[in-house]
């Protein structure tokens, strides 16, 4: 599909902000938006009239195919303000390529280049009150695409919609995690969508999630669908295996998404000298190296999250607790992000963006 566009931004100031009705030292997660966000149709195989507009509710069919057939994928990026009050993002290219290749994969238009980096830094500097300083604040930013055509046809959308909204958030875990090993429920199969960030993937998560969260834990860690014998992800996140000093990961595939966090941990891994082995991971030998005291640190890896440390796994009925690591490669690798994320330190591979 055609994904051009040759309009300027069209932008609506709010008449009087929102910003003084939050409090920033007790959000959930997700649920406080703030002042504007930005809105791009595309219909008649171009995208039209990009617009910033004050945050507010859309007046959408409920015939519209998204509702109906899922046609519907997003990103989670965060906007970080320094100690001199600039702000940053993050990798944001690996953003833009990877909602381009989730919508592909849903027969969906591609999303113009320019326009995404001029309609993400415009809302970002609008919006610059709301990217609150210090460790662990931030302004997570989610841009996304929905199928808007009117009808209940089996096929893809004519119509979509571009949108972008920005949410202020604090630390996402703020504890350990408890997982268990799946053996009955997957993520996702060979040939199908799991590499892209599809909104069908995480609705079809929280069954089994809930399931485990009534026996005590707060994720998953999803295993293949053949036979449930390789560790894929955890939860909505990455998930790598310390074993001894070596760390493990499974490889990417059309199974599992192309983590910007663990790309980048793999690359920080790299640059400290620790062996990072990208291979399928059984469940078998981590189970095996639980028991024989090998299996140093579990951690998930994530925007969101960033670097979340798993205290313990359950597989089988069985549960293994992992000793707590005050100075492991979770704690390094969270440090040594959030200090790039935050320019409290040099950065060496080119991962910062200024936007302001």
């Amino acid at each position: 599909m055609n994904s051009s566009t040759t309009q300027k931004i069209d932008i609506q100031k709010v008449e009087s902000s929102r910003i003084g009705e939050v409090d920033f030292n007790n959000l959930i997660f997700g649920s406080t938006f703030s002042d504007h966000m930005f809105e791009c149709d595309y219909k008649d195989g171009a995208w039209q009239n990009p617009t910033i507009k004050p945050y507010g509710p859309l007046t959408i069919s409920p015939g519209a195919k998204v509702f109906h057939y899922g046609q519907a994928v997003f990103e989670g990026m965060k906007a970080y303000k320094d100690e001199k009050g600039k702000i940053w993002l993050f990798r944001p290219e690996q953003n833009f390529l990877r909602i381009n290749k989730s919508s592909v994969r849903m027969a969906m238009p591609e999303f113009p280049r320019e326009i995404f980096f001029e309609a993400l830094t415009s809302l970002v500097k609008l919006d610059k009150d709301w990217v609150k300083p210090g460790l662990g604040n931030s302004l997570y930013i989610r841009p996304f695409v929905m199928g808007t055509q009117v009808g209940v046809g089996a096929s893809p959308s004519t119509e979509y919609k571009f949108m972008i909204l920005m949410s202020p958030a604090q630390a996402y875990y703020t504890g350990d995690v408890k997982v268990v090993i799946a053996d009955h429920y997957s993520r996702s199969a060979n040939g199908g969508v799991g590499a892209a960030k599809a909104a069908g993937n995480y609705g079809a998560q929280f069954f089994p999630t809930n399931l485990a969260r009534e026996k005590g834990f707060q994720q998953v860690i999803w295993t293949d669908a053949s036979n449930h014998q390789y560790l894929e992800e955890a939860g909505t996140m990455n998930v790598f295996f310390r074993v001894n000093d070596t760390l493990l990961t499974a490889p990417i595939s059309d199974r599992i998404l192309d983590g910007v966090t663990r790309k980048s941990v793999i690359a920080l891994a790299k640059q400290d000298n620790i062996t990072v082995e990208e291979r399928p991971v059984l469940v078998s030998e981590i189970v095996e190296a639980a028991e024989n005291g090998s299996l140093k640190e579990i951690f998930g890896a994530g925007t969101a999250a960033v670097i979340s440390p798993v205290s313990a796994f359950s597989y089988k009925e069985k549960t293994y607790e992992l000793d707590k690591q005050d100075d492991g490669f979770a704690t390094r690798f969270k440090k040594e992000l959030l200090d790039i994320q935050y320019n409290r330190s040099e950065d060496p591979f080119g991962w910062r963006y200024e936007v302001l």
